[in-house]
């Protein structure tokens, strides 16, 4: 893994909807540093899935500039993505994208294999985040015979499995009930903390200010308020305006 800093200027993504033009992403600009845990909180619909398609590459601002590192994302080719994908960034989006009828082991270790690690080394990466994420029993079961939470783990799993520069994670406890749902986020403030991974998360979990180091409330593809001391009383209230 290679500490690096991410870091939006200016970033702005709207798509049209009919007459309308959603502005998604409306000029935001914000870092995410080596080792450090930025919450992005905020209602639906007010950005910050989307802040997290662009950070990974997934997407491409319509005007602005996103780097990592040194590494320019918003002129990156498709295959220059697909390796900065692959390589530097864990994403857990909501949506699982498990492969059906593949075993959570395997599951869990698909970009490594993708990778081309071999396949022994790969389980073995992947079996460690698996137990880490309290999934040391399940190695073998299928998403057809895991429950919700249960393929969320899955998925943070993989994510964590290629011991990425950037993490990046859309309601990652959403799934989990109140006592695993806080063990999750223990774990990726401890990623970001001991091993210098950068990590962006959106959520609605109000623990998650406990454990960050920053809270960004958006609203309207805006950042509104920034908070940097962590606090127990749940996401900041928006900034009037």
């Amino acid at each position: 893994m290679t500490a690096a800093r991410l870091e939006l200027r200016d970033a702005v993504k709207h798509y049209r909807s009919g007459d309308e033009v959603v502005r998604a992403v409306d000029g935001v600009s914000m870092t995410a540093d080596p080792g450090e845990m930025v919450a992005l909180y905020g209602p639906s619909g007010s950005g910050k899935s989307t802040l997290l398609l662009l950070a990974a590459g997934l997407l491409r601002p319509d005007a602005g500039t996103i780097r990592f590192g040194t590494r320019d994302v918003t002129a990156m080719s498709d295959a220059e993505a697909a390796d900065y994908q692959r390589r530097e960034v864990g994403f857990v989006s909501q949506s699982f994208h498990l492969l059906p009828g593949v075993p959570a082991v395997e599951n869990a270790a698909v970009k490594l294999i993708a990778d081309r690690v071999p396949l022994r080394a790969a389980r073995r990466a992947a079996t460690e985040w698996l137990e880490r994420v309290g999934l040391g029993g399940r190695l073998h079961h299928t998403p057809e015979q895991l429950s919700g939470g249960e393929r969320q783990r899955v998925a943070i799993a993989r994510a964590l499995a290629n011991g990425p520069s950037l993490l990046l994670t859309d309601e990652p406890t959403g799934s989990l009930d109140s006592a695993r749902g806080a063990e999750v986020l223990a774990l990726l403030a401890q990623l970001g903390h001991e091993q210098g991974a950068a990590v962006l998360m959106v959520t609605h979990d109000p623990r998650a200010a406990d454990v960050a180091d920053r809270v960004l409330t958006l609203r309207d593809g805006r950042v509104v308020t920034e908070t940097t001391a962590p606090t127990t009383a749940g996401p900041p209230a928006p900034a009037r305006r």
